[in-house]
């Protein structure tokens, strides 16, 4: 599901697999990922923002929800942002997840292709990236505040860390 209507309320809207939530100050956003990617992209002057559960690196023409790939989530999280008024020169993105959850070695390492895919695009896309939080072996909940743009991650036993 991809929620094209802006979620303006105090509630935490989550992401699920495939998802993206649009949002507007002061509103929330949570996902939880592993090798898949939550990234954010926020507009400071407007408030506005997305939180994308990006969960493979390219379409290759297969189907599917705009937020299940790279490249497909990318453009419609811009195009979608920008109809609201939150056009792409100024959009700042965070990247967070990208784990190794099949081990650090060997061909399952969707992880890695996830983030040079998303590094990748968002740089053809001239988006700036403010923050990362990715790699290592175990997954993330990633809590994304609309009115500040800060995205808070918490690993289970350690300390949370805030880009």
């Amino acid at each position: 599901m991809t929620t094209d209507t802006l979620t303006r309320s105090a509630k935490v809207a989550n992401a699920g697999m495939s998802q993206i939530v649009f949002l507007a100050a002061p509103s929330q956003a949570r996902s939880v990922v592993g090798s898949c990617i939550a990234l954010t992209l926020y507009h400071r002057r407007t408030g506005l923002g997305c939180l994308g559960h990006i969960v493979l690196p390219k379409s290759d023409g297969r189907g599917g929800t705009p937020g299940k790939f790279v490249d497909t989530a990318i453009p419609y999280m811009i195009q979608t942002l920008g109809k609201e008024g939150a056009v792409s020169v100024g959009l700042v993105a965070k990247i967070c997840g990208g784990a190794a959850m099949f081990g650090p070695k060997g061909s399952m390492q969707i992880g890695a292709n996830n983030i040079e895919a998303v590094t990748e695009l968002l740089a053809e896309h001239r988006i700036s990236i403010a923050g990362v939080h990715f790699g290592g072996e175990k997954g993330r909940r990633v809590t994304f505040d609309c009115e500040t743009g800060c995205v808070t991650i918490d690993i289970a036993g350690k300390p949370s860390t805030t880009l």
